[in-house]
């Protein structure tokens, strides 16, 4: 499956803290019911590819909403056709100490 990778950066908001962001996107990609990781810069999220594209413009969108005056978004995509990839898997490729 697909892994979506997205940050998001309100600009122009009355606080310079962004967690409560960070909770409604949680909450709406749990409401889409898709795999997620909370890394400390962005959130990683599996699904088709469709469906990670619709999340990730209601949660830009979401921002433009809360009355930001800019919303920069980063988006990186990682969809892999030769063979399936997941999340947790990929996490601990990495995690994993080398011998």
């Amino acid at each position: 499956m697909p892994l979506l990778e997205i940050s998001v950066v309100p600009v122009g908001t009355d606080s310079e803290s962004f967690s409560s962001d960070v909770e409604k996107a949680v909450s709406l990609i749990e409401q889409n019911g898709l795999n997620y990781q909370v890394t400390a810069t962005s959130t990683i999220i599996e699904g088709d590819l469709d469906k990670l594209m619709n999340v990730a413009q209601v949660i830009h969108m979401n921002e433009i909403e809360n009355k930001a005056k800019r919303v920069v978004t980063t988006i990186k995509i990682d969809d892999r056709v030769d063979k399936p990839i997941h999340l947790e898997e990929q996490a601990k490729k990495v995690s994993q100490p080398k011998n």
